[in-house]
């Protein structure tokens, strides 16, 4: 009895000293998270234009459905030049936003919904085809990126809103 006792404590002991390291995976925020990642520096760059990377960084939680540079550059050519100019910041802006979702919504939630409500009031189309999870037309390639204030879902494509 006294070994069992021994070992729970030290095996609770190691997953106890572990957590930190796990739970700071989560300290950094939204923007914070996804640059450090190192492929969303369309998405980092696009979120400073609209004017959003703030909010992004605010209280939350969000969930966003994260471009990364490669899903931008199927974009049509100079799409992306476009929308970062000043006089298109409200129209770059609405996409933005149509890939945010208020609150925390986890892959084990997503799969369950069949559409979710972005912060830009349109709704994303949510299917599970084969275990593998699209928002509208694009593939969700890693789910459950924690932030502080949210969470984040890679995709694929930009997801671009009806006009």
């Amino acid at each position: 009895m006294k070994l069992k006792a021994a070992s729970f404590a030290l095996i609770l002991s190691v997953l106890v000293s572990a957590m930190p390291a796990a739970a700071g995976s989560a300290q950094k925020d939204i923007v914070d998270t996804a640059v450090a990642a190192g492929t969303f520096n369309t998405l980092a760059t696009a979120l400073q234009a609209a004017g959003l990377a703030d909010t992004l960084k605010g209280k939350g939680p969000f969930t966003v459905f994260a471009p990364t540079d490669e899903a931008f550059s199927k974009l049509p050519a100079g799409t992306v030049e476009s929308l970062l100019k000043p006089e298109n910041k409200e129209k770059l802006k609405a996409i933005l936003l149509y890939h945010v979702v208020s609150g925390d919504v986890t892959a084990a939630q997503v799969v369950k919904l069949s559409s979710a409500k972005t912060v830009n009031g349109q709704n994303l189309k949510l299917t599970v085809n084969d275990g593998t999870v699209m928002v509208n037309d694009a593939k969700v390639v890693k789910a459950d990126i924690l932030a502080s204030n949210g969470v984040i879902h890679v995709i694929d494509t930009v997801l671009l809103p009806k006009d």
